[in-house]
Parts: structure tokens; sequence; C-alpha cells
């Protein structure tokens, strides 16, 4: 749903100097500079009767109009769901979602999500793009999440965010036994046949996924995966693609192969264990108003934590001369 809106004005002569869509966006600061751009692309703003360029730079006293068309937020209803809030201030909220909730409304989720929950926390969030959602993890996903409570945090995040700078660090347990780290590069697009699968694909957007070995067992391993670019489902396709699927995920890891000579307790763990064991682990970022670095930890989820434990037993079960890294 848009609306279109209307706005005139004369650029002040103290903003000689800057770039038009700078200009626009200190002039406008419930706009996006990002949106402005559009706007300058899409022909959706006059400067002195003339269609600009972005880069365009004023000099003070120009005429602008302004005629776009504006998205119009969804009524999202704000529900009263318990967050797990690792951090907050004035300008950002850090949280830190259980496996199993959705992030944002969609087909099939419109209500009890995350978005759902922040609108009650905090009602102003409904003024802001996705609640001020900066990004997202997949309902099966487990971790942390940054959101912006005001405008200029939530253009601050986005920018950082496309950027690259805002380090995402994931825990993960694979299947199969890594000897090394290494490095995934490889584009990543909607599959061809398969729509609501994600795959690596010549036509897709570029994709870098970085991990290293943590701990190994006899058929598995836990790695450290680290983000370069955020695509949907991007470990998840990565290191199936790489061969060494996700353990437990339901999309792309396959058919569940028992180790042999596993332990009655592992077999019964993995048989259990149905969503992909991956936890967004630790989330550093520039803050928006301090500009201080700052990072953020969360422990593994209990699922994940007993995984780990059955794995361990299950390597030291057997003599280690039976199998190798």
């Amino acid at each position: 749903m848009t609306q279109i809106i209307h706005h005139t004005i004369v650029i002040p002569e103290d903003l000689e100097g800057m770039r038009l869509d700078q200009a626009l966006a200190k002039l406008y600061p419930d706009y996006s500079r990002t949106q402005i751009q559009e706007w300058i692309k899409k022909k959706a703003i006059k400067l002195d009767g003339k269609y600009p360029k972005t880069r365009a730079i004023v000099i003070g006293g120009e005429n602008i109009e302004i005629e776009a068309a504006l998205k119009v937020q969804p009524s999202w209803e704000a529900q009263h769901i318990e967050l797990n809030i690792v951090y907050e201030d004035d300008a950002l909220l850090i949280i830190n979602k259980p496996i199993g909730m959705v992030v944002h409304p969609g087909a099939g989720n419109s209500n009890n999500t995350m978005l759902n929950a922040l609108l009650h926390h905090v009602t102003e969030l409904k003024d802001l793009p996705r609640a001020g959602i900066i990004h997202r993890l997949d309902k099966e996903t487990s971790g942390l999440l940054v959101i912006a409570k005001t405008t200029a945090a939530f253009t601050h995040l986005s920018a950082q965010l496309k950027a690259r700078t805002i380090g995402r660090i994931y825990q993960a347990i694979v299947s199969g036994v890594l000897t090394s780290g290494g490095k995934v590069e490889a584009p990543i697009g909607r599959h061809p046949i398969q729509r609501k699968r994600m795959t690596v694909i010549e036509t897709g957007k570029p994709a870098v996924t970085h991990y290293r070995v943590l701990e190994r067992y006899r058929a598995h391993t836990r790695v450290r995966v680290q983000l370069e670019t955020g695509r949907t489902h991007q470990i998840r396709v990565h290191m199936a693609h790489a061969h060494h699927p996700l353990l437990g995920d339901p999309i792309y890891a396959g058919r569940l192969q028992l180790p042999k000579g596993a332990t009655p307790a592992l077999v019964d763990m993995l048989r259990l264990f149905k969503h992909q064991a991956l936890h967004a682990y630790e989330l550093t970022l520039e803050h928006p108003i301090t500009h201080e670095l700052m990072t953020w930890q969360a422990p593994l989820p209990e699922d994940m934590q007993k995984l780990i434990e059955c794995l361990r037993k299950d390597t030291e079960s057997v003599d280690k001369n039976d199998y190798k890294y």
C-alpha cells in the first residue's frame, strides 16, 4: 500500500556544498538517504524545475519539489510476548531470539512474531520500517538481533549493515569432520524450481562465508561461522554447498545419516533434533549515538548444548584409533 507525498522547500544557504541527497536527508530526517536517492533516480524530485542527478551539489536557494510514492507501513498488532532483552538504551535494542520465533509477520505468520512483541515493548516502533528490525534470523535459528528505536538509529545501523561493518558470528554443528577452516564464496539466489529454497547459482547475489573449526566429533564438527554478506539462508546454503550441511537442517541437509556405531543416546538425540543447529552467538556494531564499538554474546540454546555434550560422549566412547580427523 502506498501514498503520494508532496513537499516543497528552499535549500538553506548553510547547506552549500552538500550533495543533494545528503541535504534532503538532513532537511527530512523522517526519510532515509537511500529512500531519497531512489526518489531522485525515479524523477520524483525536481531541483529548480529540472530532474537532478543524485550527486548534484547544492549552493543554497534552490527550489525543491518532491512528489513521491511512499510505502505505508502495514498495521501490525502489538502483542504482549516475552522478549529476552540482552541490552537496551534510547537508540537500540539487542534481542536474543529463541528457536521457533518468527521475526517478521508474513504468509501464515501474521501474529506471535518478534515484531508483534517489539511493538508492545516500544510503541514508537510502529513508525519505523519493519518496526526497527535491522536484520533477521530464520524461524529455527536462535541468537542475537539488533533493533533500532529511532529513525536516526535505523538509518545509521542500516548503513553499517550495507557497508558490512556489523560483525555477526555464529556457532553451528555440521555433518562430517572438517580438517580445517575455510571460506565459501559463491553467489546465492532463489532456486529456479523449488521457490522456497535458496541455492548457489550464477545469477545470484555475491555471498561470502568464513568458518573455522571449534571442536571435532566422530562424524560432526562444531564451527565458528562469520558472515561477510547477509543473504537469505546463507550459512545453510553455503555449508551444504561445501558438502557439510548443518545438522538437523530440514531443507538443505537431506536425509538423516546416523554415524556407524553411534551411542543409543546420540541416535535418539539426532532423530529428535528437528531444526538446523545454528545460533547467532556474537554481534558487534558501532553505537549509532556514541559511536562506541560494542559487542554482545549469547550462550548456546539448551538443546544445542545437550547435543554437543552427547556428541562428546559418543566420541569418547569409541577408541580414537577407529576413526580419523
